[in-house]
């Protein structure tokens, strides 16, 4: 079992201020953490290289994106919202996490890996068509989404995810498309107001859109039923011919952030249900997209354990 691992020590560049909570610092832990257990030395590593802006193109405005790149070079200090602080090199960090895991999708349909994750920053699930929103700039989930499509003759894919918060751009980007599924695991109410139950998608893509709000404290019993009946109801029957996940770990018990009680085996447990979905849908594909997680050593203990179920690994 090949799992590549897809990031760079240029995703430090994208600078968000002193005590802002998603900050280099995140990425360091986790590979702190994957070199002190070994698990590094089991992962197929690898550099990941700046894409240029057609790509992002694919599912945001080029104005925006020119946006984003012109607020970089003149030195602002966020765009279009308070919670999206940017530096100088923020738009080509955000071009080399769309390399990130557009390259994992490479990685995978070529045969070189069976599976991929793109440890990046910043990370996109809040990031629409048009605005930054949410830490998010370009929303990476939704690109490799249709780099697949596009270049790999993918029909349809399922995009999970498990972060504590809804991933308002992802969905609003496919809510009308019946060849992209999106399931959100979330707390509701909380930010950013998104994914109650009703919003189930519109038109031929009606039933596509699935979103399980949570209330506050929830944890891993219900987590893990979740993802054992419902929603692998749900991704069978659409069978996807490529499964991405929106990888957040703010779900944690100890995230300062989020408010549910998700423990760190729990994401082991529900990552596991993931690759056995994609191994009945779709020969294993799936790749997985860090998104939030604020805890340092929650953060990094999760991802291990999403890369150990990667991997094919037991607890």
């Amino acid at each position: 079992m090949v799992t590549s691992l897809f990031t760079s020590e240029k995703y430090k560049e994208h600078i968000t201020g002193y005590g802002f909570p998603e900050s280099p610092k995140r990425l360091e832990a986790i590979i702190n953490h994957l070199v002190s257990t070994g698990l590094i030395d089991e992962l197929d590593v690898v550099e990941p290289s700046r894409k240029n802006k057609l790509i992002c193109k694919l599912v945001h405005d080029e104005e925006y994106i020119t946006r984003v790149r012109q607020a970089c070079e003149l030195g602002a200090s966020l765009v279009d919202t308070a919670d999206n602080p940017i530096s100088k090199n923020s738009y080509d960090t955000a071009l080399l996490a769309v390399g990130g895991i557009t390259e994992a999708v490479d990685r995978v349909f070529t045969g070189k890996a069976n599976n991929a994750m793109a440890l990046l920053r910043p990370p996109g699930h809040h990031a629409e068509r048009g605005m930054a929103m949410g830490f998010c700039l370009f929303n990476n989930v939704a690109i490799a989404a249709r780099y697949a499509q596009q270049n790999y003759n993918v029909e349809k894919v399922a995009i999970i995810d498990f972060d504590v918060h809804h991933g308002n751009g992802t969905q609003h980007l496919f809510e009308s498309d019946p060849t992209v599924m999106y399931i959100s695991l979330h707390q509701y109410p909380f930010y950013p107001g998104s994914g109650s139950a009703d919003e189930i998608g519109s038109g031929k893509a009606k039933n596509t859109t699935v979103n399980y709000p949570l209330n506050a404290g929830v944890g891993d019993d219900t987590f893990i039923d979740i993802f054992n009946n419902s929603l692998s109801d749900k991704v069978l029957k659409y069978n996807p011919d490529l499964i991405i996940v929106s990888a957040g770990f703010d779900a944690h018990i100890n995230d300062p952030i989020g408010g549910l009680s998700v423990t760190t085996k729990g994401f082991y447990n529900v990552s596991k249900t993931i690759i056995n979905l994609a191994d009945e849908v779709c020969d294993g594909k799936v790749i997985s997209s860090l998104e939030g997680g604020y805890n340092l050593q929650a953060l990094a203990e999760s991802v291990a354990m999403h890369l150990r179920a990667l991997k094919g690994k037991t607890l």
